[in-house]
């Protein structure tokens, strides 16, 4: 059934890292895919290698499938021309003199601004939604994980073992 409208669903996996913190029943017929993402080759250079750096982080949290190819391409192209924008501003800074046809010259802020911003917002966006910022982590828990009990636990637990 479609989403009609406010926040979009989560996916089951990452509610079940999430521990489930809202306890609605979970998807249990989620579609699920177990392919790994493969780099498009029409990425630039840049998002190639931001690809190749990001790719294994995403591969080792287990959130990274063929199914989100492009959402990961879309990062790494995002994350290339910000990049770029960026270069572009520290050689130029951020404004540059425009002479309009009427002769009247104005400061404006430079295209590669607005590039900048628009992307740093699709990496914003991308980095929440695979749990790649501090507080989207930390809404994250791996079954199993935290649960060991230390050694003064179990002592603990079991009473006084010199007795």
């Amino acid at each position: 059934m479609p989403n009609k409208g406010g926040r979009p669903p989560k996916p089951t996996g990452l509610k079940v890292l999430e521990g489930n913190p809202g306890k609605r029943p979970l998807n249990k017929r989620e579609p699920k895919t177990s392919k790994i993402a493969r780099r498009p080759m029409w990425l630039t250079s840049e998002a190639k290698k931001e690809w190749a750096r990001i790719a294994p982080i995403l591969k080792n949290m287990n959130i990274l499938t063929a199914a989100d190819q492009i959402a990961l391409a879309v990062y790494c192209q995002a994350y290339a021309d910000y990049i770029e924008a960026q270069k572009i501003i520290q050689e130029n800074g951020i404004t540059y003199e425009y002479t309009n046809k009427a002769g009247i010259t104005n400061i404006v802020a430079r295209p590669e601004v607005l590039i900048a911003q628009k992307n740093a917002e699709i990496i914003r966006k991308f980095c929440i939604e695979f749990g790649l910022t501090p507080s989207s982590r930390g809404r994250i828990q791996l079954p199993g994980e935290g649960k060991k009990e230390s050694e003064l636990e179990k002592l603990l637990a079991n009473g006084n073992p010199h007795k």
